[in-house]
């Protein structure tokens, strides 16, 4: 960061597919960083009686090498005897597990049966996986993101995502447990102790809307003099996903300006693509500061690039004051 620091502490928030990529991109940009992430636990669900965490997976397997890039998700060569044999026998099978898939959901519901909290089981698969960077669930509480349609179902996230391909109309994402659920110290530590905190490239309902939503940090994020986003919404598009449809259902701007709106009071700094660097002007009146470059992560190239490009955006700010 301005080479100010030489060994920065960087907490980031994260979830999902564009999450895992940004920070593959900072592993590489920032190597002598200690890097911190938060991820998303309220898409976590049982399948076939295994607790499955899609969003730590992501980011677990793609820091760790092991992720199907081409696939966007999963892991690569991966197999599916056991998902054929499944469908084979009459089993619900639109939550495709591979093979190697299932060992991870495997061994997870086997240390959580045995006692482990879900931090205790992350850091357990993380080490064995080789993820170079701490990561740690947002909560060790049941927390469901929940989709209400307008044809009026109640889905689990994964269920309107996956089973269901984003297609029904939002009425309204809610979220349960939240309230109740506690971060755990680790969590609030690596908020407290970071140089920066980052909001990686995810949607802000679904994916860092559910960690905010843990009690106790969004306090610790307000109260960061340096906190820092990336919109995950480009020319008013999400680069995946149904951001702009979540943001719309939460009465927000149906575009990065309904990002900026969404971490208004939080985010000092949002980064923009270049495609919307006509929003600058409106996002700035919200209090944040903008940086605009491009964001679109086609390629390992393109994610260290960004990554390089928030970093020093931050530089200006850490010894200035965070405000506009």
């Amino acid at each position: 960061m301005g080479g100010a620091l030489t060994r920065p502490r960087l907490t980031v928030l994260a979830g999902g597919v564009g999450a895992a990529r940004f920070l593959s991109g900072l592993v590489e940009a920032a190597p002598g960083a200690e890097i911190t992430v938060i991820g998303n636990t309220a898409d976590d669900f049982e399948v076939h009686g295994l607790h499955v965490s899609p969003d730590l997976d992501t980011v677990a397997y793609t820091l760790a090498g092991h992720a199907d890039v081409q696939r966007g998700w999963g892991l690569a060569g991966e197999s599916w005897t056991t998902l054929r044999q499944l469908r084979r026998l009459g089993g619900e099978t639109w939550f495709q597990l591979g093979d190697l898939d299932l060992a991870t959901h495997l061994r997870r519901t086997e240390l959580l049966r045995a006692g482990f909290t879900l931090s205790a089981a992350t850091s357990e698969l993380c080490e064995r996986l080789g993820v170079p960077v701490r990561l740690l669930p947002m909560t060790d509480d049941r927390v469901e993101s929940r989709v209400l349609t307008e044809d009026g179902r109640d889905l689990h996230l994964q269920e309107f995502l996956v089973r269901e391909a984003a297609r029904p109309p939002i009425r309204e994402v809610v979220l349960r447990g939240a309230a109740q659920a506690r971060a755990p110290q680790e969590v609030l530590r690596a908020l407290a102790s970071a140089d920066a905190i980052l909001f990686a490239p995810s949607n802000p309902v679904i994916s860092i809307g559910p960690i905010l939503a843990v009690p106790g940090v969004t306090q610790a994020v307000r109260a960061h003099p340096l906190v820092a986003a990336v919109s995950p919404i480009v020319a008013g598009r999400a680069i995946k996903g149904p951001a702009v449809e979540m943001l719309r259902s939460r009465g927000l701007d149906p575009s990065a300006l309904g990002v900026a709106q969404a971490y208004r009071g939080l985010a000092h700094l949002l980064v923009l693509d270049e495609a919307d660097r006509e929003l600058s002007a409106q996002i700035s009146d919200l209090g944040m500061r903008v940086h605009t470059c491009p964001t679109l992560m086609v390629d390992r190239a393109a994610r260290r690039r960004l990554a390089e490009e928030v970093l020093a955006s931050l530089a200006p700010l850490a010894g200035a004051g965070s405000r506009p």
